[in-house]
């Protein structure tokens, strides 16, 4: 390159001087962003009416049963972070680690729409997996899910540091 093209870039900036040569023409400068998968529309909110309420049920590592008042729209990774039900979910429902697995009761099965390719990619790295396996960030609430139980497995793939206990960002 030569000096008048050096001196010529650093006296405009680097940008300007691209969108004004006309070896790299910039017709349109705006910012592109890819589409948005959603995976569940996630509020800290509870139901607005009874007609919104979709009861679940975590089962937990210990056995131990809670029930939770969830809504439609809510996903089960999500609605457990607000709860405090220990799960990890380290890669915030975007499909790249199996983190949030569960197990899904085999009554609600056929209720859950089927697992995308991505999904099922993931839940094979996961350990102990069964047929009834799902992420918990892709299972989202309908009115039909309605009395869901989904069992936290016993053992996970653990992205965090010993010690850490996963808080909704």
């Amino acid at each position: 390159m030569s000096s008048v093209l050096r001196l010529a870039m650093r006296a405009k900036g680097f940008s300007r001087f691209l969108a004004e040569t006309q070896a790299f023409p910039v017709k349109n400068r705006h910012f592109m962003t890819s589409s948005v998968r959603k995976t569940g529309d996630f509020e800290y909110e509870d139901p607005k009416s009874e007609d919104e309420v979709v009861n679940i049920t975590y089962v937990l590592r210990d056995g131990t049963e809670r029930k939770i008042r969830g809504k439609v729209g809510d996903n089960v990774m999500f609605l457990a972070h607000r709860y405090d039900i220990e799960m990890e979910g380290a890669c915030e429902a975007s499909l790249a680690c199996s983190t949030c697995h569960v197990y899904v009761d085999p009554a609600f099965q056929n209720k859950l729409p089927e697992p995308l390719e991505e999904e099922d990619d993931m839940l094979d790295m996961a350990p102990a997996l069964k047929d009834n396996s799902r992420l918990g960030c892709q299972i989202v609430l309908t009115k039909e899910l309605d009395g869901i139980t989904v069992t936290l497995p016993t053992m996970t793939r653990n992205f965090y540091v010993d010690g850490h206990v996963p808080k909704p960002h």
